[in-house]
């Protein structure tokens, strides 16, 4: 399943108001290294089945990258019931993003 897209209308209702766990990957389409993480993340997002994740634009989205202090991209948050649980920046492989859900699941 596709990660679907998120826009600053939608952010509340799927993020924020959720329980459980979203992962969001704040990206935006003229960045290496979010080219490099994208097809990672979609194997991640059918793999943990737990886990709700999304993609939010950065370039269409500015207020939601300020509000979540996105100075530099690809930027990850995970959410846990609303609260952001972990948020870290910059590439990484599939090992590295498996570790950081396993500690905000309590893995």
């Amino acid at each position: 399943m596709p990660v679907a897209h998120l826009s600053k209308d939608t952010f509340t209702s799927e993020v924020i108001n959720k329980k459980g766990v979203v992962f969001v990957d704040f990206y935006a389409e003229w960045c290496g290294p979010c080219k490099m993480t994208a097809p990672v993340i979609e194997q991640l997002a059918t793999e943990q089945k737990d886990i709700t994740f999304y993609k939010v634009d950065v370039d269409q989205n500015s207020e939601l990258a300020s509000q979540y202090s996105v100075f530099s991209i690809p930027t990850f948050v995970i959410f846990k019931d609303g609260q952001i649980a972990a948020q870290f920046s910059g590439a990484m492989g599939k090992e590295g993003f498996t570790s950081e859900i396993k500690r905000v699941l309590g893995e």
